[in-house]
């Protein structure tokens, strides 16, 4: 006989998995917890991976990270955390993608399961083991569904679009300066 909390249990589990790892990464970028830089740390870092102005750039990253992280595991908003966290991991998969797939030698797997996680938790739900379901799923309506998952693809394919332009024209300009040599 199959427990009628099954599927509530599990998605309990993967919501406070992927929710804390989210929530870790932001927290280092925000606040510098757990040996992370810090949001000035954090914005030198965004500038250099060419996300500018670097600071917005952190904590957009951070609070999608650590905001969506926390929102995922407490199951609140659960469409809109997942939607947040999907879309800052789109940003972190674009300055991965060069280095190919797998984590080991720098690649996006990492940041693309996390994104991945969140979106299917995000559509999902978050089952009755959750805020959500304690507030009757006021924050958990179709109609957030669309809207989140909407802007969030706005958003990210706004700031990797802008993100790989800039990093684009700093190889013409490293190359025009190096041709000047």
């Amino acid at each position: 006989m199959r427990c009628a909390y099954r599927t509530d249990i599990g998605l309990l589990a993967l919501r406070l998995g992927a929710g804390s790892v989210l929530f870790a990464h932001g927290a280092q970028k925000l606040f510098g917890w757990f040996g992370g830089g810090g949001l000035a740390g954090t914005a030198g870092a965004m500038e250099h991976m060419g996300f500018r102005p670097g600071k917005p750039a952190a904590v957009a990253a951070g609070l999608g990270e650590a905001g969506g992280g926390a929102l995922l595991a407490l199951g609140l908003a659960t469409p809109a955390a997942g939607a947040a966290a999907a879309g800052a991991m789109a940003g972190a998969v674009s300055v991965h993608a060069p280095a190919g797939f797998f984590a080991m030698s720098g690649g996006f797997e990492h940041p693309a399961l996390l994104g991945w996680t969140a979106a299917a938790l995000g559509l999902a739900g978050p089952g009755r083991l959750s805020l959500d379901h304690l507030s009757d799923h006021c924050l958990d309506r179709p109609w957030v569904i669309a809207a989140a998952f909407s802007a969030a693809a706005l958003g990210a394919a706004t700031v990797v679009t802008t993100r790989n332009r800039a990093v684009a024209n700093d190889s013409r300009e490293a190359a025009t300066s190096e041709d000047a040599t």
